[in-house]
């Protein structure tokens, strides 16, 4: 099933400015703060070295860029996970999709690498990998897709079959060519699966519910159909 969406719920479902998760998502881990933080005191002390070749006159403009790098480590995931869902939000038109699970697999993928000197001095890369998630998933009209995010201990009930539904991105009116999707949510289990959670996750499921019940008002005959979708 693909319904098209307003644009209106659609900036609603992906706001301009980062939401909660998406400002913990790039926030990271203590080596990600660790180098905002160093980006950060490298820009004050630039800042410095500039205040003291141009004097006095440059004083209000020190103080101005002294606050913003300071501060960067703690606005730079604002900035970075709204410049992400700009990205996503140059798609003009969206729609509202619902599929089941085709596949679902784990695999183990390298997420960084880090640097590091050796017992003999020799430089080491130590690849950081990450046990994945992958659910493929697809609808009667053969279109497929795979979503991967970390494996959480929640993604246990997943299994080939269930209900899964996510917001589909086209630069086409009719939605003929999907562009990019977005986060999946499994409706039986209540939870989502991501790398990046793009969607207000609250609203989406409000609008989940709302389609599925114009659906029964619709299609009377077929509410025991869709009831035992949700069970599934």
């Amino acid at each position: 099933m693909l319904i098209p969406i307003t644009r209106e719920k659609f900036e609603q479902l992906i706001p301009l400015i980062a939401t909660g998760p998406q400002y913990a998502y790039f926030w990271g881990k203590l080596p990600m703060v660790l180098k905002r933080l160093l980006i950060s005191v490298v820009a004050l002390v630039v800042i410095f070295l500039l205040g003291l070749a141009f004097g006095e006159g440059f004083y209000f403009f020190r103080l101005l860029f002294s606050i913003i790098a300071g501060l960067y480590w703690f606005w730079g995931p604002i900035y970075w996970a709204s410049r992400r869902n700009l990205e996503i939000r140059r798609y003009k038109y969206s729609g509202f999709w619902r599929g089941r699970v085709l596949d679902v697999f784990v695999t183990d993928e390298i997420v960084g690498t880090e640097e590091t000197v050796s017992n003999r001095g020799e430089l080491v890369i130590v690849e950081n990998r990450e046990r994945r998630l992958n659910v493929e998933v697809g609808d009667e009209t053969g279109f497929t897709t795979i979503m991967q995010g970390p494996l959480r201990r929640t993604h246990k009930g997943i299994a080939e079959g269930q209900v899964v539904e996510m917001l589909i991105l086209s630069n086409q009116p009719d939605l003929g060519r999907i562009a990019k999707t977005s986060d999946i949510y499994i409706p039986r289990l209540n939870i989502w699966v991501s790398d990046y959670p793009y969607l207000q996750r609250v609203i989406f499921a409000q609008v989940s519910s709302q389609l599925s019940e114009a659906e029964e008002r619709d299609y009377p005959d077929n509410r025991a159909v869709i009831n035992r979708r949700r069970r599934r």
